[in-house]
């Protein structure tokens, strides 16, 4: 089944008589997998108001997120988060939608400088498990109803509700970008030049490490800016390895390109873990997954190769964190539980919440058990 309009969609939520499998552009199979009816809400296209300067733009959650940051790139602005496509990872067609990107609350290397794609949200629609259309939020940063909805399904895998519309900020881009590469070999050194870099005064806004290629370190803004601050990071993590700045607008964007799409570790054969931690505890950690990795945000990202049907909590034990199976086989999905475990505090409020938005539970049912 597919719909075209916001309210197509409430009518078909209404009448479902089952459960229904959500899908936008088809392109991160994460979860348990769902069976269900195919809800298709690709066609929920379109651009709802772009006002760049008051960097905010609304628009509808079958919108092809590549046309969405073409629209912010003619007029010199982006998402300040870095979305990012994961269809290299995940080995998938079609194509990623808006949609989709807030559902999975996707957010790149720029994360650890500008916050997560749910804090650039200024309000959102959807329609809940009942058929009710939902507003929360507005075009300007501000909430009146007492409840930050927008937030809430941010990351919520469909399970909340369908997203039909939703408001962003933007950001403009900056003038001139560039990278410190910094020779460095192991988790231990990596994340010790990467938190050098973020506790500096130097407005960091990508920290990242690749074994076999080293630490990244990315600055952006106007062009004297990012010279100096480039300088300064340089003789600063000069005492941490061999250094080189990469400034050439096509190479900087390929390096982060790569490191948002987790390319280093797509071609890998197994299956592929996301853990979040905090970033002091990334060496140990990496060193109980003993496979191939990168690090992200610092060291506070994670990304781990394992073998097929492997749980990686059980080679990390307890730890201060998280662990999300990414890519992984529909059986391996259906056996192991792709979503950290919560502690029951707060597997009680889930519960409650989604009693609260989809009462007769059809959808995306199971996918974040």
């Amino acid at each position: 089944m597919r719909v075209t309009s916001e309210n197509e969609l409430a009518e078909a939520i209404r009448d479902a008589r089952g459960p229904l499998r959500i899908r936008g552009g088809g392109t991160r199979p994460v979860g348990r997998p769902v069976a269900g009816e195919l809800l298709d809400v690709s066609g929920l296209d379109g651009v709802v108001m772009y006002e760049p300067e008051a960097l905010t733009i609304v628009v509808r959650a079958g919108l092809a997120l590549s046309a969405l940051e073409g629209m912010l790139a003619a007029e010199n602005q982006r998402l300040a988060f870095e979305p990012a496509d994961w269809r290299l990872l995940m080995d998938s067609q079609g194509e990623p939608t808006v949609g989709g990107m807030v559902a999975a609350n996707v957010s790149g290397p720029r994360r650890v400088q500008a916050g997560a794609c749910r804090d650039a949200i200024l309000g959102v629609r959807f329609v809940d498990g009942t058929g009710q259309i939902v507003k929360n939020g507005g075009r300007v940063m501000k909430n009146v109803t007492g409840y930050d909805l927008a937030r809430l399904v941010a990351g919520s895998w469909g399970t909340l509700g369908v997203i039909t519309e939703i408001a962003f900020k933007t950001l403009p881009a900056p003038d001139l970008a560039a990278t410190i590469i910094v020779d460095v070999h192991g988790a231990t050194a990596a994340v010790a030049a990467m938190s050098a870099a973020l506790s500096s005064p130097y407005d960091v806004t990508g920290a990242a490490y690749v074994p076999g290629e080293g630490v990244m370190i990315r600055v952006e803004g106007f062009e004297k800016s990012v010279a100096y601050r480039a300088g300064r990071l340089e003789a600063l993590l000069g005492r941490h390895g061999e250094v080189r700045t990469e400034i050439d607008p096509v190479e900087v964007a390929g390096l982060w390109d790569r490191v948002a799409r987790v390319a280093p570790l797509a071609d890998l054969g197994g299956e592929i873990w996301r853990i979040s931690t905090r970033p002091s505890a990334a060496p140990d950690l990496v060193a109980r997954l003993a496979g191939d990795y990168m690090l992200d945000w610092g060291g506070g990202l994670i990304w781990a190769v394992l073998p097929e049907g492997e749980d990686a909590r059980e080679r990390l034990g307890r730890f201060d964190g998280h662990a999300t199976l990414i890519r992984a086989s529909e059986q391996t999905r259906s056996r192991i539980p792709p979503f950290q475990p919560q502690p029951e505090p707060i597997a009680r409020i889930e519960r409650a919440l989604r009693a609260k938005f989809d009462p007769r539970g059809i959808l995306n049912p199971g996918v974040m058990d």
